[in-house]
């Protein structure tokens, strides 16, 4: 059982939530959910409220952009995906800030890329600002420059996704919980939308191999870039860096408060730091 463990939870400090575009936006329609985001929005600043350093992880700039340009797919060209972060990435602070100042707290837009990231000084700065900003109080709230961040611009790597995205920012600025909320409810031993035998875990005490291949047969939804393979490769750099991490149901973003009061929701991932943790090893992929 892990019932001791989820009561540990409830003694975080520093915590980073990541949640993707399946989770904030209408299914049918793939436009933004404003009800869904408030209630989020309303949590975060609890959290904030208790004394919590938050950093918020947020996908969903392209697709706000092709809401606001009435674009209803996927962007098939690179060309598109940028020009629709661009568009969506201003849209979605501005539904941030609005939201966030109702309830009288400051947040900050954080663009990163990979590019930034494996520079020393670079990264270097980006740690000292989060760190001011979170002794601020405000909340930052994190995205890849995805107007620039592709493999497809030569000498400009990406993250991969917003989850692994999530667990390097939850690196570098030493968090001690990292929460990925998705489309389903945490990990199974086999894709439970094809596989109605699939069982549910709860708790994983370490990341072993035989588990990143589980997750390799998974894919992502059709307005998120991350399957389960994605948040495995998150839970590794997180847990390796020292914080625990949750995958947990992002329908009811209330969710959040539960996992931060032990209640038992999700699968929790054990951390187990890493006494040689170099995060430009897992920037490389050289893990």
């Amino acid at each position: 059982m892990d019932c001791g463990e989820r009561k540990l939870l409830r003694e975080k400090k520093r915590i980073v939530i990541k949640i993707g575009s399946s989770s904030l936006t209408h299914p049918e329609t793939g436009r933004l959910n404003l009800l869904k985001i408030e209630k989020l929005i309303r949590v975060l600043s609890d959290l904030r409220g208790e004394g919590k350093d938050v950093v918020l992880v947020s996908s969903g700039a392209i697709a706000a952009g092709r809401q606001a340009l009435g674009y209803h797919r996927k962007p098939d060209s690179l060309a598109q995906k940028q020009a629709f972060a661009a568009v969506g990435q201003a849209r979605l602070m501005m539904v941030y800030q609005k939201l966030f100042s109702e309830y009288n707290q400051a947040t900050a837009q954080v663009l990163l890329t990979k590019d930034t990231m494996v520079n020393d000084s670079s990264r270097y700065n980006a740690q000292n600002t989060f760190d001011e900003l979170l002794r601020l109080g405000v909340i930052p709230i994190v995205n890849e420059n995805d107007t620039v961040s592709t493999s497809e611009i030569p000498y400009v790597d990406s993250f991969g996704d917003n989850d692994r995205l999530s667990a390097i920012v939850a690196a570098l600025i030493g968090a001690d919980l990292l929460i990925l909320l998705s489309d389903i409810d945490g990990l199974y031993t086999d894709d439970p939308r094809r596989n109605s035998g699939a069982s549910f875990i709860r708790l994983v005490p370490e990341i072993t191999p035989q588990l990143l291949e589980m997750g390799k047969a998974t894919a992502g939804s059709s307005v998120g870039t991350g399957g389960m393979s994605a948040k495995l490769e998150a839970a590794r750099i997180a847990t390796d860096s020292g914080a625990d991490m949750v995958i947990a149901n992002g329908d009811q973003v209330e969710v959040i408060m539960d996992i931060m009061a032990g209640v038992d929701k999700g699968t929790l991932f054990l951390a187990h730091p890493n006494l040689d943790f170099d995060l430009m090893h897992y920037l490389n992929n050289e893990y």
